[in-house]
C-alpha cells in the first residue's frame, strides 16, 4: 500500500519539531555522569512546594479522568486576572494553543503573518493547515517590526503571530508599539481585522519591564485578540504541559467546542492552581534570573561574545568562532546542554537558558574551553 497517495497534502514534506534530548538520555548516550541543562528555557529553581504538595495529595486520584471543563484552574486564574472565566481557556501547554487556534481559524486560501526569527512552531502550524507563511523580517536588534507586518497585511490575511518577548531572541515591542500596531491593521476579505495572537510565554520575566505591554489590557478593545500563557515556564510545571490563554467569549466559545475532552490532565490542574496561591513562586524566579543576567552579560564582554539582551530567561549569543551546531556539540561532550539555532536561521548562534549560579559558572568555564578564549 503506498500510503502517500491518502495523506494530506500539506502533511507529506512535514518536518517535526525537534525537542531537546532528556537529561538521563544523553547521560546514556554520552557516557557522561554529569549533565547541566540549559537548552529549553526551564525554571531550574523548580515548581512551588505547594504544587509539589497537590500532586502527592491527588495522585491516587488519577484513575479518575480530570475536569474537562478545568473548572477550578479557570477559576482561580479568573480571581487572579480578574477576567470572567468566559474569557479563558486552557490547554496542554502553549504548544497545544496554537495548533487549535490554527485548526479552528486556517483555510488553505489565507495567509499567515510572522516574523523571521519567532518561535518555529508558528510557521509549522500554517504548514500543517496549508496555509501561506508570510515571513516579515527582523528590525535591527533583532525586534518584531510591528510596523512592516501591519503594511504586510492583505485581504487574504486571516492571523498575526507576535511573541512577546520573542523566543529564541529575548527582545520585546514596547506598549506604544503594540499601540500603534492595533489601530494599523487594516481588514482583511472576511470584512473584519486578522486574528492577531499574542504569545506571552515569559510574560513573568518581562513583566517587571515599565514599558512593557500586558495584553489583557488590549482585549476588550480588540475581539481579534488572543492572548498566550504558559505554567511551563517560570512556574516550572513544563513536564506537565498546561497553558492558558485569553480572548473573546465568542471566541473561547469554538475553541472549547473543538479541543480534546480531556486535555489538560488532573495533577496538571491541581499543580497549576496551588502554583498560583505561591506568591513567592513568581519573585523567586524573577530574582533569580535578573542576577544572573547580569553575571553572564558580565561574562559575555570579558569574552568580548556578541548577544542579544534579554527580558526572558535566556539569552541569545553569538558562537564566533564556532559555528552554532559545532559550539553545541562540543558543549555537550563537555556535559553542558544549549540550543543551537539552525532550525532559526541563525548559524552562527546558541541560546542559552539562565541557571542557577552554579551551572552559569561552569557553563562560562566550559564555553571558554570550547571557544579557546
Amino acid at each position: 500500500m503506498d500510503i502517500t497517495k491518502i495523506i494530506r497534502q500539506s502533511c507529506k514534506n512535514f518536518q517535526p519539531y525537534i525537542a531537546g534530548k532528556p537529561i538521563e538520555t544523553l547521560k546514556r548516550e554520552m557516557g557522561l555522569k554529569n549533565i547541566i541543562k540549559l537548552a529549553s528555557n526551564e525554571n531550574p529553581l523548580g515548581p512551588s512546594k505547594k504544587a509539589l504538595e497537590a500532586i502527592k495529595k491527588n495522585a491516587e486520584k488519577v484513575f479518575y479522568y480530570p475536569d474537562s471543563n478545568s473548572y477550578e484552574l479557570k477559576k482561580a486564574l479568573s480571581k487572579k486576572y480578574n477576567l470572567p472565566t468566559e474569557n479563558i481557556f486552557t490547554a496542554a501547554g502553549g504548544d497545544e494553543i496554537i495548533e487549535l487556534v490554527a485548526k479552528l481559524f486556517f483555510n488553505p486560501e489565507d495567509e499567515i503573518i510572522m516574523s523571521k526569527y519567532s518561535f518555529i512552531r508558528y510557521n509549522m502550524v500554517t504548514q500543517l493547515m496549508g496555509s501561506k507563511s508570510v515571513i516579515v523580517e527582523m528590525k535591527d536588534g533583532f525586534i518584531y517590526d510591528l510596523e512592516a507586518i501591519a503594511k504586510a497585511c492583505n485581504k487574504n490575511t486571516k492571523a498575526i503571530f507576535i511573541t512577546n518577548p520573542n523566543n529564541p531572541t529575548g527582545t520585546y515591542n514596547t506598549k506604544v508599539e503594540l499601540e500603534k500596531f492595533f489601530k494599523k491593521i487594516p481588514k482583511n476579505k472576511y470584512g473584519v481585522k486578522p486574528i492577531v495572537i499574542i504569545d506571552e510565554a515569559y510574560f513573568e520575566y518581562a513583566a517587571l519591564i515599565k514599558d512593557y505591554p500586558n495584553g489583557l489590557n488590549y482585549l476588550k478593545e480588540n475581539p481579534n485578540l488572543i492572548v498566550l500563557r504558559t505554567f511551563s515556564k517560570i512556574y516550572a510545571l513544563a513536564g506537565l504541559r498546561v497553558g492558558y490563554g485569553f480572548a473573546s467569549k465568542e471566541i473561547v466559545s469554538y475553541i472549547e467546542r473543538m479541543r480534546p475532552t480531556f486535555n489538560v490532565n488532573l495533577l496538571a490542574q491541581v499543580a497549576a492552581i496551588a502554583s498560583i496561591k505561591d506568591k513567592d513562586q513568581v519573585t523567586k524566579g524573577q530574582k533569580l534570573i535578573n542576577q544572573e543576567k547580569d553575571f553572564l552579560y558580565k561574562e559575555f564582554k570579558k569574552l568580548k561574545i556578541d548577544y542579544i539582551p534579554s527580558v526572558a530567561n535566556f539569552i541569545l549569543i553569538k558562537a564566533t568562532p564556532l559555528k552554532g551546531k559545532d559550539c553545541f556539540k562540543a558543549l555537550l561532550k563537555e556535559g553542558v546542554i544549549i540550543r543551537a539555532m539552525d532550525e532559526y536561521q541563525l548559524p552562527d548562534w546558541v541560546r542559552i537558558t539562565i541557571g542557577l549560579p552554579e551551572e552559569n559558572k561552569l557553563f562560562i568555564k566550559k564555553l571558554k574551553k570550547v571557544l579557546k578564549k
